[in-house]
C-alpha cells in the first residue's frame, strides 16, 4: 500500500524540481541578457588626442610666379628733321656706344636756310656797329653846350638798342638753323644693341608721323635688363626692395640666375589685383634677352614672430576657420586666419594666446563643447 502512495508523491516532487530547476535557468539567462544589454548601451569614452602647445616662430616659404624680362633701356629713334639717309654706320645687332654716329641724313634745304641766316646776320651786325658809333659820337657832342639837342641823344640810344635787339635776333636764327643742321647726325643716347633698323641709304625719313612711319632705329639697353613680376595682394607685405630673387628660363633650363628687387609699385593693378615688382639683371654676357618669360621664385620670410601651427590642426568648415583648443577637457573653437604655407606648417592669426593647448589632427566631428580625452 505504501509502495502505490510513494511512487505518485516521488514522481509529483520530480515534476515540481523540473519547474523550479527551469524557472531558475530562464532567470540566469535573463539577468546575463540584461547586462550584455546594459553594457552595450553604455557610452564609450572619447578615444585620446594628441595635442600641442601653441608656440611662435618665424615662417620661410616662397612663391612661384611667372615674370617677363624687358630691356631696361628700350628707344625707338626717328630723325628730327626731314631729309634722306646719306649714311648708315649701324646694323641690326651691332653694339654702339652713347654719342656714337648711326646715320648722317642731307637736307639741302637747310643748307640754303643757314647761309639766309648767315647773312642776315652779318648785315645786321654791321648795322649795330653804325648805331652804335652814330649814338657814341652824338653823345659826345652833346657835351659841348648848345651843339646837339637832347632829343637827338635819345634818338640815337633808341636806335642803337633797336639796332642791337635785332642783331640777337639774327643770331638766334642763325642758331636756330645750325642746331636743326646738328639733328641732320643720327647719334645714340645711350650704350646698347641696334635691335631693330627700318631704314636704307636714300631712304626719306624724318620725325614721326612727318615721313617716318616705323623708327629708323630701336636701341636696346641688354646687360641689364628689368624683370617684371605681378605679385598677388595677399603676398606684397613679404616683398621689400633689394630683397634677392632667382629665377630660370627655358632657353636654360639647368641654369639659375638671379636678381633684385629695385621698384616696386606701390599700388595694385585694379583688373589682376596684384603689384608690378621689377628685378634689376646683371646680363653682362647677354645671355638672357628682352622678351623671355621666366619662372621666378620670391622667397617670402615672416618679419615678425607669429603663431605656427601643424596643417593638420586647423579646421576648413562652411562656418570660418578653426583651431580647436582643450580647455577644461573640453573642445573649443576658435576662429583664425590663415597666412603663409610652408611644407606642413602654416601661420594662423586671432585671438589666441601662447602656451594654450590645441588639438594636432583637428576635424569637424570633434564638436565644440565635447570633452576631450588628452593622451
Amino acid at each position: 500500500m505504501n509502495q502505490f502512495i510513494n511512487k505518485p508523491y516521488r514522481s509529483l516532487l520530480t515534476l515540481v524540481g523540473g519547474i523550479l530547476l527551469l524557472s531558475a535557468l530562464s532567470s540566469c539567462h535573463s539577468s546575463e541578457g540584461k547586462e550584455e544589454e546594459a553594457e552595450s548601451e553604455a557610452p564609450e569614452a572619447p578615444a585620446a588626442l594628441e595635442v600641442f602647445s601653441l608656440t611662435k616662430g618665424k615662417l620661410a616659404s616662397s612663391l612661384q610666379l611667372p615674370g617677363e624680362l624687358v630691356a631696361f633701356r628700350d628707344v625707338d629713334i626717328y630723325a628730327r628733321v626731314t631729309g634722306y639717309i646719306k649714311t648708315l654706320n649701324a646694323d641690326v645687332g651691332s653694339e654702339v656706344k652713347k654719342g656714337q654716329l648711326l646715320a648722317l641724313a642731307e637736307a639741302p634745304e637747310l643748307g640754303a636756310q643757314l647761309a639766309s641766316a648767315e647773312s642776315k646776320l652779318k648785315a645786321q651786325e654791321a648795322l649795330s656797329i653804325a648805331s652804335k658809333a652814330n649814338y657814341e659820337r652824338i653823345l659826345e657832342a652833346s657835351k659841348f653846350s648848345g651843339a646837339v639837342s637832347k632829343n637827338d641823344v635819345d634818338q640815337a640810344l633808341a636806335k642803337r638798342n633797336a639796332d642791337l635787339a635785332q642783331l640777337d635776333a639774327a643770331k638766334s636764327a642763325y642758331r636756330e638753323v645750325a642746331d636743326l643742321r646738328q639733328y641732320l647726325q643720327i647719334r645714340a643716347p645711350f650704350d646698347g644693341v641696334i635691335s631693330a633698323r627700318n631704314a636704307s641709304t636714300g631712304a626719306y625719313v624724318g620725325p614721326a608721323g612727318k615721313g617716318s612711319e616705323f623708327p629708323l632705329f630701336v636701341l636696346t639697353e641688354q646687360k641689364r635688363l628689368r624683370l617684371v613680376v605681378s605679385v598677388p595682394e595677399t603676398y606684397t607685405g613679404y616683398v621689400d626692395q633689394n630683397d634677392q630673387v632667382s629665377f630660370t628660363v627655358k632657353t636654360f633650363p639647368d641654369k639659375t640666375f638671379t636678381g633684385q628687387v629695385k621698384r616696386l609699385a606701390g599700388a595694385l593693378d585694379k583688373r589682376l589685383r596684384s603689384e608690378r615688382v621689377e628685378v634689376d639683371v646683371i646680363n653682362n654676357d647677354k645671355k638672357l634677352l628682352p622678351g623671355m618669360i621666366a619662372e621666378v621664385n620670391i622667397p617670402l620670410p615672416t618679419k615678425n614672430s607669429t603663431f605656427i601651427v601643424p596643417k593638420s590642426a586647423v579646421v576648413n568648415s562652411t562656418t570660418g576657420i578653426f583651431l580647436i583648443r582643450v580647455k577644461d577637457k573640453k573642445a573649443e573653437y576658435v576662429p583664425v586666419k590663415r597666412g603663409i604655407e610652408a611644407n606642413d606648417k602654416v601661420e594662423v592669426f586671432g585671438q589666441l594666446t601662447e602656451g594654450d593647448q590645441f588639438i594636432t589632427a583637428a576635424n569637424e566631428e570633434i564638436r565644440d563643447g565635447t570633452p576631450v580625452n588628452v593622451k
